[in-house]
């Protein structure tokens, strides 16, 4: 066996009786389906990695074991086979005996097309995927009426005022907003207006803006 981590083969001796045959079974089928597979521990629990990627993990407690496929697209293709189980951490649920294992047939294509996947870069990992979900900037309040009339009064800070981020506009409109008297709330508005056409934001003595 190829590329073996002395490490692994720890973990597996030290795991419970009935987890030993499924780890190592699965630990064999990944390097007959992966010959260029490696062996590492990440996060306490055995990994394979392929081309500098995560191909899959497996882990042993107390009464079963798990294991899962790392990237989304294989993730896909064992969705689309009805193969993925919940009730643990992975793919294929909780697995108690080797019994509980897809067939060995089934396990060796997806892991020949896991390893595809990562060869063509058609590969994404979890981590990755999470990091690509980007939240929706929170939208500005509505500007108070004397506000917007001001603006409109005056071109340039109209335009200035439209081109600012989200949080640029609320800066400005709940300090107008926290006024406590007409007074103020006036004098606010003339010195936005004013700073709004020079291209200022509402903390421009602060930081650049």
């Amino acid at each position: 066996m190829a590329q073996t981590e002395p490490k692994m083969d720890a973990y597996i001796a030290k795991s419970q009786p009935f987890a030993q045959p499924i780890l190592s079974h699965l630990r064999e089928l990944l390097h007959k389906g992966c010959p260029g597979v490696e062996e590492t521990i990440k996060w306490s629990h055995p990994f394979f990695e392929y081309r500098g990627s995560i191909l899959c993990h497996m882990a042993a407690f107390k009464n079963h074991c798990s294991f899962g496929f790392w990237g989304e697209e294989i993730g896909a293709v064992l969705r689309k086979a009805d193969a993925v189980r919940d009730g643990a951490m992975g793919s294929l649920g909780k697995i108690a005996s080797l019994k509980d294992l897809p067939s060995d047939k089934a396990m060796l294509g997806w892991i020949r097309e896991a390893s595809k996947l990562i060869e063509s870069g058609n590969y994404t990992s979890p981590i990755a995927a999470r990091r690509k979900v980007v939240k929706a900037p929170k939208p500005a309040p509505e500007a108070p009426p004397e506000f917007s009339n001001a603006l409109k009064k005056n071109k340039k800070a109209s335009v200035v005022f439209e081109a600012f981020s989200p949080s640029c506009k609320r800066e400005y409109v709940e300090w107008i907003a926290d006024a406590k008297r007409p007074e103020t709330r006036e004098q606010r508005i003339r010195t936005a207006v004013e700073w709004i056409a020079e291209g200022k934001q509402r903390n421009w003595k602060y930081q650049n803006c």
